[in-house]
């Protein structure tokens, strides 16, 4: 049998798809880029923004002649799509989608397969599936080999609940994951290859905080930087409101914790923050910015920003823009606001910017932050970085710097999983290009 994979959104969909598609292949199943020659095609699906739910709904939709031309196909629908508590709408509306399942669960789906086999296949396939289901986000590679870079989520959900923000109900309360069972997966992460561990989480400062007797996320991170093997640390998402000094700390004092942090602001507006649901002003998030670069000199930081929020006014932009221009943050993940359903904003708040205005705001983002980008990276030229390489594509091997900026190399080594120190040579706003310093 063969499966594919599609897979829409975050790092934590990407988390969820990589931990299914170990899981599947475990089982004996083998993966295919090609829908049409798949014998199951699962949907992973993101609804954060309208545009990824409607490309999600077109990838369903083009799925139906598929199912109609054979009959035995399991389709699988994943996701924030279908969310924590189903979705019967979307059940009656795609009678093709023969499995329904919640963000972070491959339970449905392998109940499922396991009807479709005899009953000793059966039976042999339930022992393996617990096996599976035992091993989380640990599932072990058929071929013992993984990635260079990982994800490990340890936080699932959301409980902050912003006013725009459907994670809360598409992803449930925040629950954090046993720290002994984080370190083993990432322990077996380790033995499969893996250099560098991704911590997920959508406010991963707050790791812990709903466990008795837990580690915080910098007791964590100090427990993974003594595993031996594993070169790099990242962790995100931050927020502003639980990033302790006790973390900027652990990042700066803690060799394989990458100088990254990606902790967003959403708008640099203090009435549409309010109205956001954040819970903290533009001011704090300055002071916070001013205190990561004091404790960690070097340090990359990226930030997300929502454009047309509802009551965002020409100044209420300007604000958000002069934030921007002022801090000259690494990375600025732009988006347009849509109202999501059942989320404050959707519910309380009128959808008053027009689309043609979030787009002019947004393309001035966009510009001002290739700018910034640009500038930042020019620095970079003729010094020597530490890239960790991951893959090559035709000539090119592709790793990161320890602050997550994108180089490339042409080489003729085989450097995958290796960290070496390249000579920058050439920088763009969003790339760079250098070759082997040693």
């Amino acid at each position: 049998m063969k499966y594919h994979i599609w897979t829409e959104g975050c790092q934590m969909n990407v988390a969820d798809s990589e931990r299914i598609s170990r899981s599947l292949e475990s089982l004996g199943l083998e993966k295919t880029a090609q829908a049409d020659l798949a014998d199951v095609i699962l949907l992973n699906t993101c609804v954060v923004r309208q545009s990824a739910e409607d490309k999600a709904l077109g990838r369903l939709n083009s799925l139906k002649p598929l199912k109609q031309a054979n009959p035995e196909l399991t389709i699988a629908l994943m996701g924030c799509l279908v969310g924590v508590q189903g979705n019967q709408t979307f059940q009656k509306r795609f009678p093709w989608v023969d499995v329904f399942a919640a963000p972070s669960d491959p339970l449905p789906l392998l109940n499922f397969l396991q009807t479709r086999l005899e009953l000793e296949e059966a039976e042999l396939w339930r022992s393996r599936v617990d096996s599976v289901l035992d091993a989380e986000f640990g599932v072990s590679s058929p071929t013992g080999q993984r990635e260079v870079s990982e994800n490990l989520p340890i936080v699932l959900g959301c409980s902050h609940a912003c006013a725009y923000c459907v994670i809360p109900h598409r992803r449930g309360r925040e629950r954090s994951r046993d720290a002994q069972k984080i370190l083993r997966e990432a322990r077996q992460m380790v033995s499969e290859g893996v250099k560098e561990v991704v911590l997920l989480g959508q406010i991963i400062d707050r790791y812990g905080l709903d466990l008795a007797d837990s580690p915080r996320l910098p007791e964590l991170l100090s427990m993974l930087n003594e595993i031996p093997g594993l070169l790099r640390i990242r962790f995100l998402t931050s927020h502003p409101n639980w990033m302790t000094d006790a973390l900027i700390d652990a990042v700066a004092n803690l060799p394989k914790v990458m100088p990254h942090i990606e902790v967003p602001v959403q708008a640099g507006d203090d009435q549409i923050l309010t109205a956001m649901r954040r819970g903290h002003t533009n001011a704090q998030y300055r002071e916070l910015v001013a205190r990561i670069r004091e404790r960690i000199p070097g340090v990359s930081i990226g930030t997300d920003i929502i454009v047309g929020f509802p009551g965002e006014s020409e100044a209420a932009f300007q604000a958000t823009y002069d934030l921007l221009a002022d801090l000259k943050l690494d990375v600025a993940h732009l988006a347009r606001y849509s109202p999501r359903p059942n989320t404050y904003s959707a519910r309380f708040l009128p959808d008053d910017v027009p689309a043609a205005e979030k787009m002019r705001r947004f393309r001035a983002l966009e510009d001002l932050q290739e700018q910034v980008v640009g500038e930042l990276n020019a620095h970079l030229i003729s010094t020597c970085q530490p890239v960790l390489f991951e893959a090559k594509t035709k000539q090119r091997w592709r790793g990161r710097t320890p602050t997550n900026r994108l180089v490339y190399v042409e080489s003729d080594l085989s450097l995958r999983g290796q960290e070496r120190s390249v000579k920058i040579t050439w920088t763009g706003p969003w790339t760079l290009i250098g070759e082997l310093a040693d």
